[in-house]
């Protein structure tokens, strides 16, 4: 068993063969995927070494006092919150050995081409099809619309899920797959949103065909296979690490701090209760990564994320009040296509209208209520007269 010992040594041994003010970034970040330090809870030979999952903050401390780079893990998130435990978990060996290196290392940067705007938060309603081609190729061809696809701007593959049989119910006719977005017939339209840029796409799939060996998974069991992403995507988004005051709650405190004439009865209130909300919920996101380094997510990271688009909507709320005139500015118009989002690195008007999306990003806040309560809480299912139809049958 790999302890805390072992991996401060072998993470010394990884900094005197390179030193990282003298080795390129990418080579360096390469040389810590193979020596098993990339993460720890991993295979061998997949950037890990089969070590506890909480093990993983040695490695990164001992990283980080000596000024080692990182993968810079906002702009390749997707990849490493969605698409890495889905290869782990549903991938051929040939899969995880060419996808997860360059994924961790941040060469290859993935989206995720789930959302559709026929099928609105029922994502199992998925019209996009996939059909094998005729021939030995073992070929798919794909037709159909994706939306609401962060970074499919900057990325070179993604991974997608196709209705491959209409005639059994929607969970249940869902094939996975990995797409390449650099192959013909894919095609990427920027979204404007309310902030002015487009870090959203929609994108459009003509006759997009994909090899068989980049299908995830058996053939029809992609809402399984989702599943994994999807509860992984939940405690990304909600159960970041992050210290006391991190996040959106930090602004809005430093600026209570500065600024003594804003301050009123009522906004030192909410910002009490908002505090205190927020450091309960950094706290529960600590709780649930430590259940994470017994295995796979459980659905716990619907609650977290439902909590996470709440607390960010009403902290940005409170902020641009407190400051007043100032609160109603706002940067920069500019139509951009950004690589991340910056919460707390822009301005309290950027704030206030990005995390509007954080409602809807992820699974809509009304889906994850309906998760948290039957498969949380255990309450009664919802009645669903379409669960035993099949999808060509479904109305629409």
């Amino acid at each position: 068993m790999t302890d805390a010992a072992e991996l401060r040594r072998r993470t010394q041994e990884l900094l005197a063969a390179y030193p990282p003010g003298e080795t390129d970034r990418l080579d360096f970040l390469r040389a810590r995927f193979d020596a098993g330090l990339a993460w720890v809870h991993y295979p061998e030979g997949l950037g890990g070494l089969g070590a506890p999952r909480s093990l993983q903050a040695v490695v990164d401390a001992e990283l980080a006092a000596a000024g080692a780079p990182d993968n810079d893990p906002r702009r390749i998130g997707i990849g490493l919150g969605m698409a890495a435990p889905t290869i782990l978990g549903f991938g051929t060996e040939e899969q995880k050995r060419r996808f997860l290196r360059p994924l961790w290392v941040g060469e290859e940067v993935w989206c995720q081409l789930f959302s559709e705007p026929g099928a609105g938060s029922d994502l199992a309603a998925l019209g996009t099809r996939a059909v094998r081609a005729e021939g030995e190729g073992g070929e798919w061809v794909v037709n159909g619309q994706k939306v609401w696809t962060s970074s499919a701007h900057l990325a070179r593959w993604a991974i997608l899920i196709a209705r491959t049989d209409p005639d059994v119910p929607k969970h249940r006719g869902i094939t996975y797959f990995i797409c390449d977005m650099t192959d013909p017939g894919v095609e990427v339209r920027p979204l404007r949103q309310i902030t002015g840029e487009a870090e959203f796409n929609e994108v459009f799939l003509t006759d997009v065909r994909i090899p068989d060996a980049h299908r995830l998974g058996d053939v029809g069991d992609g809402w399984r296979v989702a599943q994994t992403t999807l509860m992984n995507e939940r405690v990304s988004i909600g159960g970041m690490r992050i210290p006391r005051e991190g996040g959106m709650i930090g602004p809005v405190a430093k600026t209570w701090r500065e600024r003594p004439e804003l301050r009123t009865h009522d906004t030192h209130q909410r910002l009490l209760r908002l505090w205190v909300e927020a450091e309960v919920a950094r706290l529960s996101g600590e709780r649930l990564r430590q259940q994470l380094a017994l295995g796979q997510p459980g659905h716990e990271g619907a609650g977290m994320k439902l909590g996470f688009a709440r607390l960010n909507q009403e902290i940005s709320g409170l902020e641009v009040e407190l400051l007043g005139e100032k609160g109603l500015l706002y940067e920069d118009w500019t139509m951009r296509r950004p690589e991340l989002v910056d919460f707390t690195g822009r301005d309290a008007g950027y704030r206030y209208l990005r995390s509007k999306g954080n409602s809807i990003e992820g699974g809509t806040s009304e889906v994850l209520l309906n998760i948290v309560a039957e498969r949380v809480l255990g309450l009664p299912s919802e009645p669903r007269t379409d669960k035993d139809v099949a999808w060509k049958d479904l109305a629409r």
